[in-house]
């Protein structure tokens, strides 16, 4: 008998970690699996791949329980093969599907961190993969979106030998820069990385402690025995719960805080008369339906969107924090934010710019099926260059949307209402949508933040210009 390390592995897009989401169908200590079996789900700052075991044999030791988080390279669990001794490695992930990446700060590794050792742990039960998963986002259960929601993010590796220690912490320079924003000493930051490094979420963390001790008051201390919260009850129910913070949800409450606290936000607000766009799409409808496609308005805004990003590329830019600069892109990928029961995906409609309105609709039809069952591609959360979000019938007047770091604008997409517009002169009922746009204001100015709002305007207001125009 033979015992083998399987690594977890390298996902490749800058990926340097994975969260432990859920092991698969019997996959516990003690338990026999078979080649290509599926071994855990793991969740990264992109997607959730699915991990094939590599070879057949008995587990003896898992590397972590479901919400650990894993460097690249350490332990996953150790399978005992029969035959000769197996020589650890780090097969490729079947489930992850390999795509041209969009420009991506990157780096430099001093040296190749070493494997974390496998800690043996108990049993984990088997997983109902029936029931949804509360820990998986469209932000996605086994795909993200994106949630990702996605971005540029990259950190840097600094081996140091065990046993000795430094003034200076490790960190990358833009956890570095993000601690100097939010005015925290690094030297007082805990680091959860490989040799102590800190990482960006440890500084997020840090600040939100400060803040939540700073607002934290004293009750008065009450004669009687005091009362553990997590035990009190009223009317036989807990006063409180207290959710694991995994998975997707991870991966948006730090992106999601990430952004706010990197990006200047900005938000443009405009109205758009979508009247003559509510026409052509209803005579349109049918065609649509008769090719099997559902033809909804945000196809129309996606094009709209992209004609416009042409004109005013800018905005279809993206910040290189490594390397202090702009990227200014010019592939129009389009990420459309979905919710799904596992949170906020972003999945993204490529080359935007030269599919057909028809295309587009189809597109985003496979991208919502997929997000909402669970199984979109990881392929599919990645390379978003500008973003949409909406609420559809549930939009509200306006919302102020949060970038999708590192992009530089997103658009957010409101309620169609009936209101009283002025046209040649007369007052007559109109067909209106409040369009709110988030940017970048440390990138965007004010007035190139308003005028790609009204070309996107122009476009909607004036759907036969859109399609004269159209890629």
């Amino acid at each position: 008998m033979a015992r083998f390390e399987f690594k977890l592995p390298d996902i490749g897009e800058g990926v340097t970690e994975g969260e432990i989401v859920a092991w698969g169908d019997g996959v516990a200590v003690g338990a026999r699996v078979e080649l290509d079996q599926t071994l855990a789900e793991v969740m990264t700052d992109k997607a959730t791949v699915t991990i094939p075991s590599p070879k057949a044999g008995v587990i003896v030791e898992l590397g972590g329980k479901v919400g650990a988080v894993l460097p690249v390279g350490a332990v996953l669990l150790v399978i005992e093969t029969e035959g000769a001794v197996a020589k650890a490695e780090t097969p490729p992930v079947a489930a992850a599907v390999p795509v041209k990446p969009e420009p991506t700060p990157t780096v430099p590794v001093s040296a190749k961190p070493e494997p974390t050792p496998a800690v043996k742990v108990a049993a984990e039960p088997a997983i109902d993969r029936s029931a949804p998963s509360a820990d998986g986002p469209s932000s996605t259960a086994a795909g993200t979106i994106p949630e990702e929601l996605p971005g540029m993010q990259t950190r840097e590796v600094v081996d140091a030998p065990e046993g000795t220690s430094s003034e200076k912490p490790l960190a990358a320079p833009a956890t570095r820069k993000l601690a100097r924003e939010l005015g925290i000493d690094l030297t007082k930051v805990s680091g959860s990385g490989l040799h102590g490094r800190v990482t960006q979420e440890d500084v997020q963390k840090h600040a939100e402690q400060a803040v939540a001790r700073a607002q934290i008051v004293k009750p008065p201390v009450a004669a009687a025995s005091p009362v553990s919260i997590s035990s009190a009850v009223v009317a036989g129910r807990p006063l409180e719960e207290r959710i694991p913070l995994r998975g997707v949800r991870r991966t948006i409450f730090h992106q999601m805080a990430r952004s706010k606290q990197t990006a200047a936000h900005f938000t443009f607000v405009e109205e758009c008369n979508v009247t003559a766009l509510k026409g052509l799409r209803e005579r349109l409808r049918p065609l649509a339906e008769a090719e099997g496609v559902k033809l909804t308005f945000l196809p129309f805004i996606v094009k709209a969107c992209a004609a416009a990003l042409k004109r005013h590329p800018i905005l279809n830019a993206a910040y290189d924090e490594v390397t202090d600069e702009i990227v200014v892109r010019y592939s129009y990928n389009i990420g459309v934010a979905a919710a799904t029961d596992a949170g906020l995906m972003v999945p993204v409609v490529k080359g935007a710019d030269t599919r057909s309105l028809l295309e587009v609709a189809r597109e985003i039809q496979r991208l919502s099926n997929d997000a909402q069952a669970g199984k979109i591609a990881r392929a599919d959360l990645v390379g978003s260059t500008f973003t949409i979000t909406s609420l559809g019938a549930a939009g509200g007047l306006f919302a102020t949307p949060i970038l999708n770091f590192p992009e530089v604008a997103i658009l957010g997409v409101h309620q169609i209402k009936q209101k009283p517009v002025v046209l040649d002169g007369h007052i007559v009922i109109g067909d209106v949508m409040l369009l709110s746009l988030s940017f970048d204001h440390r990138i965007i100015d004010g007035h190139i933040g308003a005028a790609f709002a009204y070309e996107v305007i122009r476009y909607l207001e004036n759907p036969d210009k859109l399609m004269l125009e159209m890629g």
